[in-house]
Protein backbone atom coordinates (compact mmCIF):
# COMPACT_ATOMS: atom_id res chain seq x y z
CA UNK A 1 0.00 0.00 0.00
CA UNK A 2 1.21 3.46 -1.30
CA UNK A 3 2.03 5.65 1.20
CA UNK A 4 0.54 9.47 1.45
CA UNK A 5 3.17 12.25 2.55
CA UNK A 6 1.27 15.12 1.19
CA UNK A 7 1.88 18.48 3.03
CA UNK A 8 -0.63 20.11 4.76
CA UNK A 9 -2.45 22.92 2.69
CA UNK A 10 -1.71 25.99 4.26
CA UNK A 11 -4.63 26.56 5.95
CA UNK A 12 -4.61 23.10 7.23
CA UNK A 13 -1.18 24.13 8.84
CA UNK A 14 -2.54 27.34 10.04
CA UNK A 15 -5.50 25.35 11.50
CA UNK A 16 -3.00 23.07 13.93
CA UNK A 17 -0.86 26.12 14.76
CA UNK A 18 -3.84 28.09 16.54
CA UNK A 19 -5.56 24.74 17.75
CA UNK A 20 -4.68 25.19 21.15
CA UNK A 21 -4.17 28.58 23.39
CA UNK A 22 -1.78 26.24 25.79
CA UNK A 23 0.79 26.05 23.07
CA UNK A 24 0.49 28.85 20.67
CA UNK A 25 3.46 29.66 18.42
CA UNK A 26 2.80 33.06 18.23
CA UNK A 27 6.25 33.85 15.59
CA UNK A 28 5.26 30.39 13.45
CA UNK A 29 1.70 31.39 13.11
CA UNK A 30 2.17 34.93 12.24
CA UNK A 31 4.96 33.75 9.41
CA UNK A 32 2.60 31.22 8.09
CA UNK A 33 -0.06 33.83 6.77
CA UNK A 34 2.46 34.92 4.28
CA UNK A 35 1.65 31.68 2.84
CA UNK A 36 -1.44 33.11 1.07
CA UNK A 37 0.58 35.28 -0.70
CA UNK A 38 3.89 33.39 -1.09
CA UNK A 39 2.76 29.88 -1.75
CA UNK A 40 6.17 28.12 -1.87
CA UNK A 41 7.22 30.42 1.32
CA UNK A 42 9.29 28.09 3.82
CA UNK A 43 7.97 29.30 7.47
CA UNK A 44 11.04 27.28 9.18
CA UNK A 45 13.32 29.45 7.30
CA UNK A 46 11.86 32.45 8.71
CA UNK A 47 11.97 31.11 12.21
CA UNK A 48 15.57 30.20 11.17
CA UNK A 49 16.35 33.81 10.36
CA UNK A 50 14.65 35.26 13.43
CA UNK A 51 16.66 32.88 15.70
CA UNK A 52 19.73 33.82 13.82
CA UNK A 53 18.70 37.64 15.05
CA UNK A 54 18.39 36.44 18.40
CA UNK A 55 21.56 34.82 18.57
CA UNK A 56 23.16 38.05 17.50
CA UNK A 57 21.57 39.77 19.77
CA UNK A 58 22.35 37.53 22.78
CA UNK A 59 26.08 37.90 22.13
CA UNK A 60 26.03 41.56 23.11
CA UNK A 61 24.39 41.12 25.86
CA UNK A 62 25.98 39.75 29.18
CA UNK A 63 23.92 36.85 30.55
CA UNK A 64 23.93 38.76 34.29
CA UNK A 65 22.99 42.34 32.22
CA UNK A 66 19.78 44.63 34.35
CA UNK A 67 16.84 43.94 32.39
CA UNK A 68 16.40 47.50 31.44
CA UNK A 69 20.06 47.38 30.08
CA UNK A 70 18.92 44.62 28.54
CA UNK A 71 16.06 46.59 26.46
CA UNK A 72 18.19 49.68 25.87
CA UNK A 73 20.27 46.60 24.12
CA UNK A 74 17.25 45.30 22.54
CA UNK A 75 16.11 49.00 21.08
CA UNK A 76 19.84 50.15 19.84
CA UNK A 77 19.97 46.41 18.03
CA UNK A 78 16.26 46.59 16.26
CA UNK A 79 15.97 49.71 15.73
CA UNK A 80 19.29 51.07 15.58
CA UNK A 81 21.65 48.55 14.29
CA UNK A 82 18.94 46.61 11.63
CA UNK A 83 17.02 49.29 11.12
CA UNK A 84 13.38 48.32 11.60
CA UNK A 85 10.90 50.66 11.55
CA UNK A 86 7.51 51.72 10.10
CA UNK A 87 6.33 51.66 6.35
CA UNK A 88 5.45 55.10 6.31
CA UNK A 89 5.36 55.43 2.33
CA UNK A 90 3.53 52.56 1.80
CA UNK A 91 1.59 51.61 5.03
CA UNK A 92 -1.38 49.78 3.67
CA UNK A 93 0.62 47.54 1.59
CA UNK A 94 0.01 43.59 2.65
CA UNK A 95 3.63 42.93 2.52
CA UNK A 96 3.63 44.97 5.36
CA UNK A 97 1.72 42.09 7.48
CA UNK A 98 4.12 39.25 5.59
CA UNK A 99 6.80 38.49 8.20
CA UNK A 100 9.43 36.98 5.19
CA UNK A 101 8.71 40.75 3.58
CA UNK A 102 9.41 42.29 6.93
CA UNK A 103 12.62 40.79 7.71
CA UNK A 104 13.55 41.81 4.04
CA UNK A 105 13.12 45.29 3.65
CA UNK A 106 12.93 46.08 7.29
CA UNK A 107 9.59 47.87 7.09
CA UNK A 108 6.41 47.13 8.29
CA UNK A 109 3.37 47.95 10.57
CA UNK A 110 2.87 48.39 14.44
CA UNK A 111 2.00 44.94 14.61
CA UNK A 112 4.59 43.11 12.70
CA UNK A 113 7.18 44.56 13.75
CA UNK A 114 6.10 44.26 17.26
CA UNK A 115 5.67 40.55 16.90
CA UNK A 116 9.55 40.20 15.93
CA UNK A 117 10.68 42.25 18.48
CA UNK A 118 9.00 40.06 21.28
CA UNK A 119 10.25 37.66 20.01
CA UNK A 120 13.59 38.47 20.36
CA UNK A 121 12.70 40.58 23.63
CA UNK A 122 12.01 36.83 24.96
CA UNK A 123 15.90 35.48 23.77
CA UNK A 124 17.01 37.88 26.39
CA UNK A 125 14.61 36.55 28.89
CA UNK A 126 12.55 39.72 29.15
CA UNK A 127 8.80 39.43 29.71
CA UNK A 128 7.49 41.09 26.67
CA UNK A 129 3.76 41.67 25.65
CA UNK A 130 1.85 42.90 23.23
CA UNK A 131 -1.07 45.72 23.87
CA UNK A 132 -3.94 46.53 21.72
CA UNK A 133 -3.69 50.43 22.19
CA UNK A 134 -5.85 52.65 20.46
CA UNK A 135 -4.22 54.10 17.14
CA UNK A 136 -1.57 51.15 16.48
CA UNK A 137 -0.44 48.49 18.61
CA UNK A 138 2.60 48.39 21.04
CA UNK A 139 4.92 46.54 23.52
CA UNK A 140 5.74 46.13 26.62
CA UNK A 141 7.99 44.77 29.13
CA UNK A 142 7.53 44.56 32.73
CA UNK A 143 10.42 45.02 34.77
CA UNK A 144 11.36 45.44 38.81
CA UNK A 145 10.25 49.14 39.09
CA UNK A 146 7.49 49.01 36.50
CA UNK A 147 6.79 48.49 32.72
CA UNK A 148 8.61 50.13 29.54
CA UNK A 149 6.02 50.95 26.82
CA UNK A 150 7.71 50.63 23.13
CA UNK A 151 6.11 51.87 20.40
CA UNK A 152 7.44 49.32 17.62
CA UNK A 153 6.33 51.80 14.77
CA UNK A 154 9.03 54.34 15.82
CA UNK A 155 11.36 52.59 19.01
CA UNK A 156 10.13 55.48 21.00
CA UNK A 157 9.81 54.71 24.87
CA UNK A 158 6.43 55.84 25.49
CA UNK A 159 6.06 57.87 28.77
CA UNK A 160 2.21 57.97 31.10
CA UNK A 161 1.82 61.46 29.36
CA UNK A 162 2.62 60.42 26.28
CA UNK A 163 0.31 57.47 26.35
CA UNK A 164 -2.47 60.28 27.45
CA UNK A 165 -1.76 62.65 24.67
CA UNK A 166 -2.34 59.30 22.39
CA UNK A 167 -5.23 58.30 23.83
CA UNK A 168 -6.85 62.07 23.79
CA UNK A 169 -6.27 62.53 20.16
CA UNK A 170 -8.58 59.61 19.79
CA UNK A 171 -11.35 59.82 22.39
CA UNK A 172 -10.69 63.91 23.17
CA UNK A 173 -13.63 63.56 25.98
CA UNK A 174 -12.39 61.02 27.54
CA UNK A 175 -10.79 61.85 31.31
CA UNK A 176 -7.62 60.15 31.59
CA UNK A 177 -5.34 60.15 35.27
CA UNK A 178 -6.04 58.74 38.51
CA UNK A 179 -8.67 59.26 41.41
CA UNK A 180 -12.10 59.37 39.87
CA UNK A 181 -10.28 60.18 36.19
CA UNK A 182 -10.05 57.13 33.73
CA UNK A 183 -7.25 55.13 34.47
CA UNK A 184 -4.80 54.64 31.99
CA UNK A 185 -4.13 50.92 32.44
CA UNK A 186 -7.49 50.17 30.88
CA UNK A 187 -5.94 51.10 27.48
CA UNK A 188 -2.84 48.69 28.37
CA UNK A 189 -4.35 45.72 28.53
CA UNK A 190 -2.30 42.77 26.81
CA UNK A 191 -3.21 40.68 23.81
CA UNK A 192 -3.00 37.31 23.87
CA UNK A 193 -1.29 35.67 21.12
CA UNK A 194 -4.71 34.69 19.24
CA UNK A 195 -5.73 38.03 19.35
CA UNK A 196 -2.63 39.19 17.89
CA UNK A 197 -2.99 36.89 14.74
CA UNK A 198 -6.58 38.01 14.51
CA UNK A 199 -5.87 41.83 15.25
CA UNK A 200 -2.93 41.13 12.07
CA UNK A 201 -5.81 39.15 9.65
CA UNK A 202 -8.39 41.77 10.33
CA UNK A 203 -5.80 44.25 9.18
CA UNK A 204 -5.27 42.18 6.07
CA UNK A 205 -9.20 41.93 5.73
CA UNK A 206 -9.88 45.40 5.86
CA UNK A 207 -7.18 46.09 2.86
CA UNK A 208 -8.56 43.64 0.60
CA UNK A 209 -12.10 44.23 1.08
CA UNK A 210 -11.42 48.30 0.63
CA UNK A 211 -9.28 46.82 -2.91
CA UNK A 212 -12.71 44.79 -3.87
CA UNK A 213 -10.40 42.05 -3.93
CA UNK A 214 -12.48 38.92 -3.29
CA UNK A 215 -10.66 36.05 -3.83
CA UNK A 216 -7.69 37.74 -1.42
CA UNK A 217 -10.33 38.47 1.01
CA UNK A 218 -11.54 34.72 1.16
CA UNK A 219 -7.62 33.40 2.21
CA UNK A 220 -8.05 35.85 5.07
CA UNK A 221 -12.08 35.12 5.95
CA UNK A 222 -11.10 31.49 6.16
CA UNK A 223 -8.18 31.62 8.52
CA UNK A 224 -9.94 34.19 10.71
CA UNK A 225 -13.21 31.00 10.83
CA UNK A 226 -9.84 28.89 12.01
CA UNK A 227 -8.85 30.88 14.68
CA UNK A 228 -12.29 32.23 15.90
CA UNK A 229 -14.33 28.95 15.58
CA UNK A 230 -17.21 30.34 17.47
CA UNK A 231 -17.24 33.38 16.05
CA UNK A 232 -20.38 33.00 14.03
CA UNK A 233 -19.89 36.76 12.48
CA UNK A 234 -16.69 34.77 10.52
CA UNK A 235 -18.93 32.65 8.89
CA UNK A 236 -21.17 34.81 8.08
CA UNK A 237 -18.33 37.30 6.45
CA UNK A 238 -16.83 34.11 4.46
CA UNK A 239 -20.57 33.63 3.28
CA UNK A 240 -20.95 37.47 1.77
CA UNK A 241 -16.98 37.02 0.60
CA UNK A 242 -18.37 33.37 -1.51
CA UNK A 243 -21.33 35.18 -2.74
CA UNK A 244 -19.11 38.11 -4.39
CA UNK A 245 -17.55 35.68 -5.72
CA UNK A 246 -20.48 33.60 -7.40
CA UNK A 247 -20.28 30.50 -5.28
CA UNK A 248 -23.77 30.61 -4.43
CA UNK A 249 -24.53 27.30 -2.74
CA UNK A 250 -21.49 27.54 -0.53
CA UNK A 251 -22.65 31.54 0.55
CA UNK A 252 -25.71 30.17 1.04
CA UNK A 253 -24.28 27.17 3.43
CA UNK A 254 -22.37 29.76 5.50
CA UNK A 255 -25.04 32.46 5.46
CA UNK A 256 -27.71 29.72 6.67
CA UNK A 257 -25.51 28.59 9.50
CA UNK A 258 -25.25 32.16 11.05
CA UNK A 259 -29.13 32.64 11.11
CA UNK A 260 -29.30 29.81 12.64
CA UNK A 261 -26.76 30.05 15.03
CA UNK A 262 -26.86 33.47 16.18
CA UNK A 263 -30.84 33.95 16.30
CA UNK A 264 -30.28 37.15 17.96
CA UNK A 265 -27.97 38.66 15.28
CA UNK A 266 -28.55 42.59 14.86
CA UNK A 267 -28.33 42.53 11.20
CA UNK A 268 -30.47 39.38 10.75
CA UNK A 269 -32.85 41.13 8.37
CA UNK A 270 -29.89 42.09 6.11
CA UNK A 271 -28.40 38.82 6.04
CA UNK A 272 -32.07 37.13 5.15
CA UNK A 273 -32.57 39.39 2.41
CA UNK A 274 -28.87 38.46 0.75
CA UNK A 275 -30.12 34.94 1.84
CA UNK A 276 -32.88 35.88 -1.07
CA UNK A 277 -31.08 36.81 -3.65
CA UNK A 278 -28.77 33.91 -3.47
CA UNK A 279 -31.74 31.21 -3.41
CA UNK A 280 -32.88 31.34 -0.01
CA UNK A 281 -32.19 29.68 3.57
CA UNK A 282 -30.84 25.94 3.04
CA UNK A 283 -32.08 23.50 5.87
Amino acid sequence: MALNFSLPTPLGYFGALVESDEHFPLLESVASLAQDEYPELDVQQVLGDVDQMAARLQRRVASDAPMLERVRALNQFFFSDLGFGGNLNDYYNPDNSYLNVVLHTRRGIPISLAVLWMELAGSLKLKAEGVGFPGHFLTQVSLPVGKVVIDPFTGQSLSRSDLRERIAEIHPNLPLGDGSELPLGLYLQVSTPRQIVGRMLRNLQEIHRTQQDWPRLLTVQERLVQLFPNAWEEVRDRGLVLAELGERQRARKDLSAYLREAPNAFDRETVVDRLAELGGLLP
